[in-house]
């Protein structure tokens, strides 16, 4: 536990100063560079982390900014890390976005169709999430359309904000003739969906697929066999939530006759 402390103070210190040298009153976009985390950490007489990315990576998806940047933002706005090119980064200004389950939302129950094998030997929440995903057809569930995995942790390149990674990318097509492709981001354990992410996402697939139609999707867990979907879309520069649906696997028998009658009086949003 100590070690962990003392990591996440070491990154929130470097992280900060690298903040206060290019922070201007007023400004809603700060850029630097990779490389300034290893000058700080050598003017500060801090031990350089052996990943440097890994210090961004955590202010990006799994911890909240240090105290002395979060201060500095305007009521209605936070602080966040958004990548601006090969090893080039930005502190950007941007209205919260809560990408996180409902609790008030109705469960739907699926057959689970995920082998057993999956289950046992899966590793990580990310990993197991992704292969439940796959084997119950969630995406197709979910979205409406037949899709099938394309790749998985699929990193690349995009111009402008330089290397990302998709943790699995589906296409597919619907009755029309319509065809899609979606980027998928799994989150388990303390990670947490972030706008940036679903911006990257779009952007890889504008410059990628730009004849298919894009649809972002965020997948949770939130219990061991209880998924949270999130179709996402940008709509006027900001990541808005499409839909949520909850579903959770179970045993075809657990299904009861009273689940049915609920699930065909709904209708799809």
């Amino acid at each position: 536990m100590a070690g962990r402390a003392s990591k996440a103070n070491r990154y929130a210190e470097i992280v900060s100063a690298v903040f206060r040298k290019h922070y201007r009153k007023g400004a809603t976009r700060l850029s630097f560079e990779r490389s300034e985390f290893a000058s700080v950490a050598r003017a500060k007489g801090i031990e350089l982390p052996k990943n440097l990315g890994d210090a961004i990576y955590s202010f990006k998806y799994r911890v909240g900014m240090p105290e002395a940047i979060v201060s500095t933002a305007p009521e209605g706005y936070e602080w966040i890390i958004a990548g601006a090119g090969r090893a080039k980064y930005e502190f950007r200004l941007v209205r919260p976005l809560d990408i996180s389950p409902r609790r008030d939302k109705i469960v739907v129950k699926i057959p689970d169709a995920t082998p057993e094998i999956i289950g046992a030997y899966a590793q990580g929440d990310e990993q197991a999430l992704l292969a439940k995903v796959r084997y119950n057809r969630l995406i197709d569930v979910f979205l409406g359309i037949a899709a099938s995995s394309l790749q998985n942790h699929l990193r690349t390149t995009v111009g402008g904000i330089g290397q990302i990674e998709i943790d699995e990318l589906y296409v597919g097509v619907d009755r029309n003739g319509c065809q899609y492709v979606i980027p998928v981001q799994a989150k388990g354990g303390k990670d947490k969906h972030g706008r940036q992410q679903t911006e990257q996402d779009i952007a890889c697939c504008k410059e990628k697929f730009p004849s298919l139609r894009c649809r972002p999707v965020s997948a949770q867990f939130i219990t061991r066999n209880k998924i949270a979907m999130f179709e996402l879309a940008e709509q006027n520069g900001d990541i808005k939530i499409v839909s949520e649906e909850h579903y959770e696997l179970v045993s075809a028998s657990d299904i009861t006759t009273e689940d049915l009658a609920l699930y065909s009086g709904r209708k799809r949003p």
